[in-house]
């Protein structure tokens, strides 16, 4: 069985929710001509991301939504009917009191799903979600969702593929972030992205190395080889307040092979065939099945140096 699938990057505009849900009706449109059946758009992507780091308390209210009840869900929820599409957007929902990252996976049959970042560290008003999300779909396939820094944890993803998951929807914000790491991303001259149209090959390379697409190459094969499954990975492209982000949108199988990606350093679409019948014998689900969780409970006792999300993306202190 074939799924066709894909990815999208864009620069979001900073808190301008009507402006980038255009953007997101016009790349699902332009996707259902390709014969899209699923269709990935990146964290936040909705009410804009790092500008939002800055926002107080009633800042973020006045992003955040309800969901489904919000009026972007039920837009997304009329867009994925319309276009007989599974499509996933990332904006702000508000639970009462409690706010979050989250993402929304829209079904043409009127059922939805939302993600909670497990790991948010984008401000004090933002809580973490304390759950893994992975569904059936009209499809035929299960499928998860992990935000942006889930992704890097390597038991989220795991505990996503013992869950069932085949695809796993990877909506990121990321790329030319200021790493503490030496041999982490760094941040891009914005003045690059300002000059790409006179001269565009210096933000494409900056793009393909280790601020974007090389850093990806550490990590992003491995999750969808070790963990059998599809990913599909979306991101923002372009500046984000005082950071760039690198796109590189790109679909991987779960041997970690990228089945196709984008070199754009402009707001593009992916698309890639999903071959189904590759799922149950691939190395990842052979290892799963050769576990032996009896030997793993150290894997769920505190070692009494865990750092909350915040924490472990801004502490100047070793975390290992």
């Amino acid at each position: 069985m074939i799924v066709k699938a894909g990815v999208v990057q864009f620069q979001h505009a900073a808190g301008a929710k009507e402006a980038n849900f255009l953007v997101v009706e016009r790349f699902a449109r332009r996707a259902r001509d390709k014969g899209v059946r699923i269709l990935a758009f990146p964290e936040m992507c909705l009410t804009g991301y790092w500008h939002a780091r800055h926002l107080d308390r009633a800042g973020w209210e006045g992003l955040a939504e309800p969901v489904p009840e919000g009026p972007s869900t039920q837009r997304l929820l009329r867009l994925s009917r319309e276009l007989d599409m599974v499509i996933g957007a990332g904006l702000v929902e508000r639970d009462g009191y409690r706010l979050f990252n989250a993402y929304v996976v829209a079904l043409p049959d009127g059922r939805w799903h939302c993600h909670r970042k497990l790991h948010a560290f984008e401000s004090p008003h933002i809580a973490s979600g304390d759950s893994f999300t992975v569904f059936d779909t009209p499809l035929g396939v299960r499928v998860g969702v992990l935000i942006c820094y889930d992704n890097n944890i390597i038991e989220n993803v795991r505990a996503t593929a013992l869950l069932g998951c085949d695809i796993l929807l990877a909506p990121h914000q990321t790329g030319g972030t200021a790493s503490r790491s030496p041999h982490g991303m760094k941040p891009i001259d914005p003045e690059l992205w300002h000059r790409r149209h006179q001269d565009p090959e210096p933000l494409r390379r900056e793009f393909q190395g280790d601020k974007g697409r090389g850093w990806l190459m550490r990590w992003l094969p491995a999750r969808a080889h070790d963990n059998g499954l599809f990913v599909l990975f979306a991101n923002g492209v372009g500046q984000d307040d005082d950071e760039v982000r690198t796109g590189n949108a790109m679909i991987l199988d779960p041997y970690g092979r990228i089945l196709s990606e984008t070199q754009s350093i402009e707001a593009d679409l992916v698309v890639a065939d999903l071959d189904l019948g590759l799922l149950p014998l691939c190395t990842g689900r052979r290892w799963i099945r050769g576990r032996r969780p009896e030997l793993y409970a150290s894997l769920t006792v505190p070692l009494g140096h865990e750092l909350s999300p915040r924490e472990a993306r801004f502490s100047e202190e070793p975390t290992g």
